[in-house]
């Protein structure tokens, strides 16, 4: 894929601002004094440069708490002036944009429910023409990876360099224990095909729940992740949104002095001669997985002719929960995780059904096709 982003690095984005980004304050700003005080915390408690809160607040429902509007805008430049701290909001439409600029908003994101909407990115891109904004775009609801791309894209497009994203998770399967499922894969993904964007991971939005937010962010880092935005409250149970998710400026603080930020690279010459022996060895296991792989679909494809010669249809369920079944046990007895075995075997089982049914499709000798 062939993505093409003109891109200012995060270091040039606002003087004085750390690497990694933390952004942190309420999911809502609900009055004045709570985010006067989460600031005021915040600087006390904690080394940050950016007060994040929600102005307007998308809600599946309508009488839902949707956000106090402009007023809080009136109160993030209150403690800005206060505190020194930066200002970050999430923007949906023109008007969200022109407002939060006239406040002196630094730095914008575009929250995952506008993402999904190419008709609603575009307004806010045309709104940000001429202004030289931090602009952050979060991950669609859906692991779409092309519709966030899009959105980059189209924010790009309007001027703005100083561009990044935010890994917020993604609508889960049931029973998972996270809000939204991380899907580390596809922000690794982006990080490929876009090399140059600052990804910063929203831990609250995936946790759902203030106990994951540590190990999250943990793990956001370990993936290379260039920041992280976390909601704090002064009073999190009784906050009027997201009240699970959120944890107090000075449990921040603490969760902030456990993380370990590693290094991507050293320049010890030890550690690089093992580190190239190891990879050595996980290339030549790839290879013989991949002849593996390749001997397995030749015997599929033998099975879809046999099938087709006997007039028997492609998928049959009991054989597949046969598989299944064995191949999760056979993993676990190697130590294999359940949820990888099980993913991989889908993977392998959705591949092997579109090859059979190539197969079935085919014309026959005489040239009608089967």
């Amino acid at each position: 894929m062939d993505v093409k982003l003109t891109l200012s690095p995060l270091e040039n984005w606002i003087e004085g601002l750390d690497q990694p980004l933390v952004i942190s304050g309420p999911c809502s700003a609900e009055s004045e004094e709570q985010v006067l005080e989460t600031a005021r915390q915040l600087k006390e408690h904690t080394n940050i440069k950016v007060l994040r809160a929600g102005i307007w607040k998308p809600r599946t429902r309508p009488g839902a708490f949707e956000g106090i509007g402009v007023v809080g805008l009136k109160w993030l430049k209150k403690a800005k002036e206060e505190t020194g701290l930066l200002t970050a909001v999430e923007v949906a439409t023109a008007e969200h944009v022109e407002l939060a600029l006239k406040f002196g908003v630094d730095i914008l994101w575009v929250g995952a429910r506008t993402t999904v909407n190419p008709f609603a990115v575009q307004e806010v891109a045309d709104a940000l023409r001429g202004y030289d904004v931090p602009v952050l775009v979060k991950n669609p609801i859906n692991p779409d990876l092309q519709l966030w791309i899009g959105a980059l894209e189209r924010i790009n497009q309007a001027g703005i360099t100083k561009l990044g994203g935010i890994h917020r998770g993604f609508s889960p399967m049931s029973g998972s224990q996270y809000r939204n499922d991380p899907s580390w894969e596809i922000p690794i993904e982006l990080k490929r095909i876009i090399p140059a964007l600052p990804i910063v991971c929203d831990p609250s939005h995936i946790a759902g729940n203030r106990t994951l937010i540590e190990p999250i962010s943990q793990k956001a880092f370990d993936m290379q992740m260039n920041g992280i935005m976390i909601e704090s409250h002064i009073d999190p149970d009784n906050a009027l949104s997201d009240a699970k998710q959120q944890i107090t400026p000075k449990t921040l603080a603490g969760i902030l002095d456990r993380l370990i930020i590693r290094e991507p690279a050293t320049e010890n010459v030890d550690f690089e001669l093992r580190l190239k022996e190891l990879r050595s060895k996980i290339d030549k296991i790839d290879n013989e997985l991949l002849e593996v792989m390749g001997a397995r679909m030749q015997v599929a494809e033998e099975i879809a002719l046999h099938k087709k010669e006997h007039n028997i249809t492609i998928l049959q369920v009991n054989r597949y929960e046969e598989i299944m079944n064995d191949r999760i046990q056979k993993g676990k007895n190697v130590l294999l995780k359940e949820e990888f075995v099980k993913h991989l075997y889908e993977l392998i089982h959705d591949n092997s059904i579109k090859r059979q049914t190539e197969i079935m499709n085919t014309e026959n000798k005489a040239g009608e096709t089967v």
